[in-house]
C-alpha cells in the first residue's frame, strides 16, 4: 500500500466554537497520538483528508507532517456531521512499519450467482467487513468473495476467504459471509404454479373420462324368458 503525505497544522485552539471556525475555513480538527507521545491537537485540510481516504480507503497509511516532524499514522476514528456527513473530527494513531496492527477491512462481493438467480433466490451478505491483523503497509483496501459457484442452501464462510500474504484474522472460520437462500416470494409463486398445474391435470383427467363414457351403458339381455312367460317345450 503506497503512502500518502498529509500536512497538518499544529497548535489549534480546542473547543466547539474554535472547531466550528476551523471547519468553516475548510479544515478538520484532529488529534494525533500513540507510541508514548503526548497527544497533539492539530488540523488538516478537509479536501486533502477526504481525497486521501476516498481514493485509497479508510485504512490508508498516511505520512503526517506536523510542523516539520513526520509520523506514520492511520486514521483510526472518523466523526461525521449527522446531516451533511462531512468529516468533523479525525483521530490519527502513530504506528511503526514493522508492528502488527488491527483493522476493519470491507468484504466485497464479486461474480454472479447464476444458479441462485435462475431459481429466484437471494444472496444475504451477512459479514460486510472483516477484522484483520497485519503490518500497516499490508492492510488491504478490501477483501473480495466470489459468489459464482453458490447454490441455494449453500454459503461462503470466513475460511473460504482468500487473504493476502501477511494478513490474518481471528474471526471464527465458520462465520457466514454470504448465504444463498430461497426467496419467500419465489417459494409462494412456485407453490401457486404447482397448484395451478395440479388443477389443470385434474380437469384434463375429468374431461378424458367424460369422453370415454358419453351415456349410460345398455342393459344386458337375459338368457331366460321374461317372468310369467312359459318356456318353450322340447319336442
Amino acid at each position: 500500500m503506497a503512502e500518502v503525505k498529509l500536512v497538518a497544522e499544529l497548535g489549534r485552539t480546542t473547543g466547539s466554537s474554535a472547531s466550528r471556525r476551523l471547519r468553516g475555513g475548510g479544515r478538520v480538527p484532529a488529534v494525533v497520538y500513540g507510541h508514548g507521545m503526548k497527544p497533539l491537537s492539530i488540523s488538516v485540510g478537509a479536501r486533502d483528508i477526504r481525497t486521501a481516504l476516498t481514493a485509497h480507503g479508510l485504512n490508508q497509511v498516511l505520512t503526517l507532517d506536523v510542523d516539520g516532524s513526520t509520523h506514520l499514522v492511520l486514521a483510526r476514528q472518523l466523526q461525521r456531521h449527522p446531516v451533511r456527513h462531512t468529516l468533523s473530527h479525525v483521530d490519527f494513531q502513530v504506528v511503526r512499519r514493522d508492528e502488527i496492527v488491527s483493522a476493519e477491512v470491507p468484504v466485497v462481493i464479486v461474480g454472479t450467482a447464476t444458479q441462485v438467480e435462475r431459481e429466484r433466490g437471494l444472496l444475504e451478505h451477512t459479514l460486510t467487513s472483516l477484522s484483520i491483523r497485519s503490518t500497516p503497509e499490508q492492510i488491504p483496501q478490501e477483501i473480495t468473495v466470489d459468489v459464482s459457484g453458490l447454490e441455494i442452501g449453500t454459503a461462503l464462510r470466513v475460511r473460504d476467504l482468500v487473504l493476502p500474504g501477511g494478513v490474518t484474522t481471528d474471526v471464527d472460520p465458520d462465520e457466514p459471509v454470504v448465504i444463498a437462500a430461497a426467496s419467500t416470494v419465489a417459494a409462494e409463486v412456485a407453490a401457486d404454479e404447482a397448484a395451478e398445474e395440479a388443477a389443470e391435470r385434474v380437469a384434463e383427467a375429468a374431461g378424458t373420462a367424460g369422453a370415454a363414457v358419453p351415456g349410460a351403458a345398455p342393459a344386458a339381455e337375459s338368457s331366460t324368458s321374461s317372468a310369467g312367460t312359459p318356456a318353450a317345450e322340447e319336442g
